[in-house]
């Protein structure tokens, strides 16, 4: 098993990113890291996209659920049912989510391994024959930030776009109306996600930080085409 881990997905990824960094990167590691998360984002792009569907939508539709827990809150069979019929009119299917997150998990893990690396010299020795070893290697992103170190600078950023990702992702709240206990969770986790973000990233090489950026604000960028996919089509057209 570990040896088609490092072959299908840690070797490819280093090899990419080192390629990227003797090319078009002009050998800033930064850079390099940045192209490579885009590059991920855009091949894994039918994956997230229909993970954050699936998000979204479930956010959308927690008054609904609450109304149907209270409704059948003496009878659990009924309760089911309900549930089961609003997912299946909505395109939804409820183990959808926790299958696309098991999809993407092996290759963030992958990235943040060889991120913490910090690509030495013993981690540059799965490179391909036809990629060429980097005599130096400038683990900055523009000159300006040491890539193998913790950057508070890059820890902010992080945790300000993941912020950002997670409010666009909220539904918006009809004046007057009640929040039932399931809003008001998702809304604590717009503001707790980041903070966890912070404590996490601020121990890690801000090379992890980089890529966290990077791919929240893609998916900020998503995030607004689903909103409006999702505001001007109908509610059944998107799954």
């Amino acid at each position: 098993m570990g040896y088609l881990y490092n072959e299908i997905l840690h070797r490819p990824l280093l090899n990419g990113l080192v390629f990227l960094y003797n090319t078009i990167a002009f050998h800033d590691l930064g850079l390099a890291i940045v192209i490579l998360t885009i590059l991920i984002r855009i091949v894994l792009f039918p994956l997230f996209q229909k993970s954050a569907h699936y998000q979204t939508k479930m956010q959308r539709l927690q008054p609904e659920l609450s109304r149907i827990n209270k409704t059948h809150a003496d009878n659990k069979e009924r309760q089911l049912e309900a549930t089961m019929a609003l997912y299946r009119e909505h395109g939804l299917n409820p183990f959808s989510g926790i299958f696309l997150l098991f999809v993407q998990l092996p290759i963030l893990i992958a990235l943040y391994q060889i991120f913490l690396n910090s690509l030495t010299a013993e981690s540059l020795n799965g490179l391909y024959a036809f990629v060429a070893r980097p005599e130096t290697l400038n683990a900055t992103l523009f000159g300006l930030i040491n890539l193998t170190k913790s950057s508070m600078v890059m820890v902010v950023l992080a945790a300000l776009a993941q912020f950002a990702q997670g409010r666009m992702a909220l539904p918006a709240r009809a004046p007057g109306s009640g929040e039932s206990s399931s809003e008001r969770m998702a809304r604590r986790m717009v503001f707790f996600a980041p903070a966890l973000t912070i404590v996490f990233l601020g121990a890690l090489p801000s090379a992890v930080g980089l890529y966290w950026t990077v791919t929240s604000i893609f998916g900020v960028v998503q995030q607004f085409f689903i909103n409006r996919q999702i505001t001007h089509g109908k509610p059944g057209n998107i799954h």
